[in-house]
């Protein structure tokens, strides 16, 4: 918005030039949502609280050190991190942009779908929410819709291709099947995370560290001296999505302020749906699909460490991990809930630097 209103003024007052930049916006955005939650994250967390009678419902099949550590905690912190990072995003970015209007739009339709998820939970008193079915139905509905927009507006050459990291020209074009592909990378990304999230501050830093090293990413694409440098696939007008990922980063710190050990809050499906989704729908429009697999590696281990837990007990009645996902493994095995949330924090970074060597490695 700003960048809508201030650049046609930057011919009478020069200072106003800054407003072009990326690099500029990327930085106001991370600082508004910061600042948007600090602000807004009391008041927040009072009214969930109280609307909230006894907080978030514990899994009576959780570890049991929850019903005493977790019980009367808020849920739905995903609302906190979506109004600071809607406010920060339609602030800083060029709206006219397409892309970071779809990335937008899957983060807030996902976030809603947590939110019925999460108002359910609350408001029946259990850990149900939603039908499985159904929160899928809404997933792939939303992914469908914006993987059909994204499409329309990248450029010829790309549109239906999937670029092959360490590779320089490497593209597979898998035609419109690239839609159903687009589709799971944006439902899986969410779920992935929502997995993830079971212990306090364990998904909002590995998804902050995604999300800074997609606003590289995003700026070295959209870039088109970078992108040749690199050796990069050129996306004209992706380079926006440096200010999404900027403001998603600014949004998580602020959430975490609240979210750490204790947490105040929980972001709930609210937040992990959504925040998947957004990331999910970066790597699309980056062409970095593939990458994102890598960098948000402990989301694909968690999401594996279900797959292989319902797999093994169904076909052979024994169970792989002492409870699934792979956090709630370690916890079963008497490790500290800060040392598994430290510990994975470490993997997440590795991880995304594995992600960035791709960048170079070609």
């Amino acid at each position: 918005m700003l960048q809508t209103l201030l650049v046609p003024l930057a011919d009478q007052f020069s200072a106003l030039n800054v407003f072009r930049y990326i690099t500029f916006r990327t930085g106001g955005a991370v600082m508004t949502a910061l600042l948007m939650s600090f602000l807004f994250g009391p008041v927040i967390i009072r009214l969930l609280k109280e609307r909230q009678t006894g907080g978030q419902p514990i899994r009576e099949d959780g570890p049991e050190t929850h019903l005493l550590t977790k019980k009367g905690t808020p849920t739905m912190g995903g609302v906190l991190i979506l109004l600071a990072l809607t406010s920060a995003t339609v602030l800083w970015m060029d709206l006219s942009n397409p892309y970071v209007w779809s990335a937008l739009c899957v983060t807030i339709g996902y976030g809603l779908i947590g939110f019925m998820d999460d108002y359910l939970k609350v408001s029946q008193r259990n850990s149900k929410g939603l039908s499985g079915k159904l929160k899928l139905v809404l997933q792939l509905a939303i992914a469908g819709v914006a993987a059909f927009w994204i499409l329309s507006h990248l450029p010829d050459g790309l549109t239906t291709t999937l670029a092959i990291p360490f590779f320089k020209t490497l593209l597979i074009d898998l035609g419109w099947m690239f839609v159903l592909f687009a589709v799971v990378v944006m439902v899986g990304s969410s779920n992935a995370v929502n997995l993830t999230d079971g212990l306090d501050g364990l998904a909002i830093v590995p998804v902050m560290i995604a999300a800074g090293v997609f606003t590289l990413i995003a700026y070295l694409v959209g870039n088109s001296v970078f992108s040749s440098y690199l050796q990069l696939h050129y996306v004209p007008g992706s380079g926006e999505l440096a200010v999404f990922c900027g403001a998603l980063v600014g949004s998580g710190l602020g959430f975490l302020w609240f979210n750490a050990p204790p947490a105040r809050i929980f972001m709930g499906d609210t937040g992990s749906l959504a925040l998947g989704g957004a990331l999910g729908a970066v790597s699309v429009i980056t062409k970095h699909e593939l990458v994102l697999a890598i960098v948000g590696g402990l989301f694909v281990l968690e999401t594996v460490s279900v797959i292989v837990q319902v797999a093994s007990f169904k076909l052979t009645g024994k169970r792989v991990f002492r409870m699934a996902p792979l956090h709630h493994h370690f916890e079963q095995k008497g490790w500290a809930e800060s040392t598994i949330v430290i510990r994975f924090w470490i993997i997440a970074s590795i991880l995304a630097l594995a992600g960035l060597a791709t960048l170079k490695l070609r």
